[in-house]
């Protein structure tokens, strides 16, 4: 059955009313940040000046008030944004403050002695917290860096400590990243904002019909996850036509099926183009279509599983919680 048509992103639009599960849903893909704070000098980027203030969990529960399709917000996944430990001991530290903040992907040097990074940010608090590993691969100069012998031993210490590692990459990156992550066997593999397909309008003849086909190869390997989120962060003001985001969605949900799409916001950096809410409606409405439990996976049982994301807690989202144990890895559903 074909995606039903997605709605423009807009703040005003109501969700309608929809039974809440327990468990809610889950953002898998948000940031925290203070421009004071070390390495966040990438704020001062022109054009980014709506980003350039802090964003706290307070912030992030003020914009998903709305939640997603008239259910409130039961869980998120805070995601680095700088390459540097500090920032991931601050954001562990943070979501042991904050029930709401279910689990912290965090950055390591995947070149460096991965084990000794992850025994350091576990014993801090928020440790057991530690859920996943990004580095910023979009960055790197070599398009090859991925298949480089060290990094591709911190991926498989990644994948021995049963934490999930998030891939971030744009065009130059993406077939490299994707034959390195297929050589480390057992490697849970989270692609964020669907390998960040072009969408500006104008765009490079072919662009789209590239990334579909890195992106089919991506969701071949086994365990391999996408999230949602961030297709139309980088648009620019050239804006953006919502038939090539349909087809971005169609593309994602013939590679990877329902079961393997988790919704992420890419709140606040979402808000050079649009707001938590908007986009959260753009993804409801593409996935109109989809029966209840594809939604649920969506909205939720995909990043749960992903992430091994301790259940939901009893306590009302803001209140402080108990330390935990360290994380079981769950099977993901491939159906």
């Amino acid at each position: 059955m074909p995606p039903a048509e997605p709605q423009a992103p807009s703040p005003g639009r109501a969700a309608g009313p929809a039974a809440e599960p327990a468990a809610g849903p889950v953002d898998a893909h948000h940031h925290l940040w203070d421009p004071a704070d070390p390495g966040q000098d990438w704020l001062r980027t022109a054009g980014h000046e709506v980003l350039r203030r802090r964003f706290g969990p307070e912030d992030l529960r003020t914009a998903a008030a709305g939640g997603v399709a008239g259910r409130r917000l039961g869980a998120a996944v805070v995601v680095q944004s700088v390459a540097r430990l500090d920032e991931t001991r601050r954001l562990l530290a943070t979501a042991a403050a904050d029930a709401l903040l279910a689990g912290v992907v965090g950055w390591v040097d995947l070149t460096g002695d991965v084990l000794a990074q992850l025994d350091e940010l576990r014993s801090g608090p928020g440790g057991h917290l530690l859920v996943g590993v990004r580095h910023l691969v979009q960055d790197e100069p070599d398009p090859g860096w991925s298949l480089r012998e060290d990094v591709r031993r911190g991926l498989r210490a990644v994948a021995a400590e049963g934490l999930a590692f998030d891939l971030l990459v744009r065009a130059p990156q993406r077939a490299a990243a994707t034959a390195a992550v297929r050589r480390v066997p057992g490697l849970r593999v989270v692609l964020d904002h669907a390998g960040k397909p072009d969408l500006r309008r104008g765009a490079a003849p072919g662009a789209l019909a590239t990334w579909a086909a890195q992106v089919r190869e991506l969701a071949a390997v086994e365990g391999s996850v996408c999230k949602v989120s961030g297709l139309l962060s980088e648009v620019g003001p050239a804006g953006w036509e919502p038939a090539d985001l349909l087809r971005a969605w169609e593309v994602l949900l013939e590679a990877f099926g329902p079961h393997r799409l988790a919704f992420g916001s890419d709140w606040p950096v979402c808000l050079l183009t649009t707001d938590w809410r908007g986009w959260a409606d753009a993804v409801a409405g593409l996935a109109g279509a989809l029966t209840a439990p594809e939604r649920e996976a969506l909205f939720g049982g995909t990043a749960r599983a992903a992430y091994a994301l301790a259940p939901a807690p009893t306590t009302t989202p803001g209140t402080p919680r108990s330390p935990g144990s360290p994380r079981t890895p769950t099977t993901l559903e491939t159906a």
